[in-house]
């Protein structure tokens, strides 16, 4: 219930945000789409705290490699690197088709310099969450467990 009432009001501060011009730049000069992406990110890392994961990170870069681990947890005994895809709507391409395969190399690469830092190395996998925020309806959140191979092929 705690966790419900915490993204409601997450959800209303970013409903304001929108349309009051505060921080860093005007709201209107960013991109919807950043927007998007971290009102799906919010719904994501929610929905993973309440299905009993323990968030351990968000957005983590690596001075290695280029690119980023939008959450990482553990659901248990495994680390899961969870990649999020936010849409506004349902295209004819889904959101979890932008997780190609250059995508999948980027984030392997970043999750390796994430890795690094256990000794031993924990059992891990990289899953896939899809948020679609369609107009007058609740987000719809799906995660796709495993969703690709953990090793190069």
């Amino acid at each position: 219930m705690y966790l419900r009432g915490l993204q409601n009001a997450l959800r209303s501060l970013n409903a304001i945000a929108d349309v009051v011009p505060w921080g860093r730049k005007n709201k209107r000069d960013e991109a919807s789409h950043l927007r998007t992406g971290q009102r799906g990110e919010d719904d994501a890392y929610f929905w993973l705290r309440r299905h009993g994961y323990v968030v351990v990170a968000r957005n983590w870069r690596s001075s290695r490699h280029r690119g980023e681990l939008d959450l990482i947890g553990w659901d248990e005994s495994v680390l899961c690197f969870v990649e999020v895809k936010t849409r506004n709507r349902r295209d004819v391409v889904t959101a979890e088709a932008a997780v190609d395969f250059d995508k999948q190399r980027e984030l392997r690469a970043v999750a390796g310099d994430y890795l690094r830092r256990y000794d031993p190395q924990p059992a891990y996998r990289f899953d896939v969450m899809t948020v679609y925020n369609e107009p007058g309806r609740e987000p719809q959140i799906t995660l796709l467990r495993n969703a690709f191979a953990v090793r190069m092929p």
